[in-house]
């Protein structure tokens, strides 16, 4: 620091300079951000239907099969394709090692951590995303080993943009809403589910099935806007905090360094006095 300094006596100077100059780059970022914004949040409405399989029992299909010994029952439900996100299906009042079997033609997106409560002791759970480990099929199995009431998640896309909001690029407004429709606008055809549950034995105790079919619809877009005030002060603490971190350290060693300086040359100067004072006494007695 101190070299830097002889060679540059103007380095704080052109530090400070420096600074002002980031300073004003990143209020005229923040500045065009707000003024010409090309960014665009767009949202959707989500509609849920409930389909109870136990007030529907003329819809049910049972079949015994003496051959492997299960009992298999059986819905159909006829969800609504136009821009189908999601599909819950639970199942209750189940025998020990009850299979839960969601069927689609259209095919669908699932996994058993899809939709679980996030769980620190499963490694797999911390970096999971359905996108990379979802499986794409037509039909997909839950089991119940303990009789447990059992949860199926499925996905008709794994694309988020289709679903829970998003952000478009766009010159203007209508270009905005136009993208944003373009994003979300999805047909899930065939849209009818077939839900099977099979278990042991000839059973007539009928299992409680609640489907849940999730439709997104877009509901408004507007431009994505930014406090410009509260970005200015988070550049200039971020600016401040970057050559803090710089100059902090380099003027402490600077200044540690001039006062070892500073004392060495006081001890260096009453030594020289001290010098002085004896050379002049002996001077003195050799006169005399």
């Amino acid at each position: 620091m101190k070299k830097a300094l002889a060679q540059n006596p103007n380095l704080l100077r052109t530090l400070i300079g420096l600074s002002v100059t980031l300073i004003f780059m990143l209020s005229y970022a923040v500045y065009g951000a707000t003024v010409s914004p090309s960014v665009y949040i767009y949202q959707t409405e989500a509609s849920v239907d409930e389909y109870d399989a136990s007030q529907a029992d003329e819809d049910i299909e049972r079949s015994y099969d003496q051959d492997t010994n299960t009992t298999t029952w059986a819905w159909q439900v006829f969800a609504d394709g136009a821009n189908l996100t999601w599909v819950n299906v639970t199942a209750s009042d189940l025998s020990d090692g009850a299979i839960l079997r969601v069927t689609s033609i259209a095919m669908l997106y699932s996994h058993e951590l899809l939709g679980t409560t996030y769980d620190l002791e499963n490694p797999l759970e911390e970096g999971f995303s359905c996108a990379e480990l979802c499986f794409h099929n037509t039909s997909h199995e839950r089991t119940s080993p303990d009789g447990d009431d059992l949860t199926f998640y499925g996905l008709t896309s794994v694309d988020p943009a289709r679903r829970s909001n998003g952000s478009v690029f766009a010159q203007d407004i209508a270009e905005a809403e136009e993208k944003s429709r373009e994003m979300i606008e999805y047909m899930h055809s065939p849209s009818i589910l077939r839900i099977e549950v099979i278990e042991q034995g000839n059973r007539t105790t009928q299992p409680v099935i609640t489907a849940l079919t999730v439709n997104e619809a877009f509901s408004s877009v507007e431009v994505f806007s930014v406090d410009a005030a509260t970005e200015f002060l988070w550049a200039l603490a971020a600016v401040v905090g970057c050559f803090s971190m710089v100059l902090i350290p380099s003027f402490t060693v600077y200044f540690a360094a001039r006062a070892k300086e500073k004392k060495t040359e006081a001890k260096l100067a009453l030594a020289q006095t001290e010098l002085e004072g004896v050379f002049n006494s002996e001077q003195s007695a050799g006169e005399k």
